[in-house]
């Protein structure tokens, strides 16, 4: 059974910084796309970004030059930097892996 857990979501100021990690079990991690979505109230949950099992990533417009993706196989853990948050990043921020599975989601809120 696929499990995933977030961690290290919380309020922060504007311009600050936070760090999500999520960490996976159940599957056989390496060999998975990974990635962060999020849903801010009222929205429809958003790609943030994601990373193949090659470590090739992609983002969001709105997170570009601001937000990191990257992975550590022998953890089983996947993790988003997040720099220069801004209060439109306040959101729900789930992990995926595989496109399939999802963990139970990280509150980030940015506010002053």
């Amino acid at each position: 059974q696929v499990q995933l857990v977030e961690s290290g979501g919380g309020l922060v100021q504007p311009g600050g910084s936070l760090k999500l990690s999520c960490a996976a079990s159940g599957l056989t991690f390496g060999s998975y796309a990974m990635g962060w979505y999020r849903q801010a109230p009222g929205k429809e949950r958003e790609l943030v970004a994601t990373i193949t099992s090659g470590s090739s990533t992609d983002y969001a417009d709105s997170v570009k030059g601001r937000f990191t993706i990257s992975r550590d196989n022998a953890k089983n853990t996947v993790y988003l930097q997040m720099n220069s948050l801004k209060p439109e990043d306040t959101a729900v921020y789930y992990c995926m892996m595989g496109y399939r599975n999802w963990g139970q989601g990280t509150q980030v809120t940015v506010s002053s």
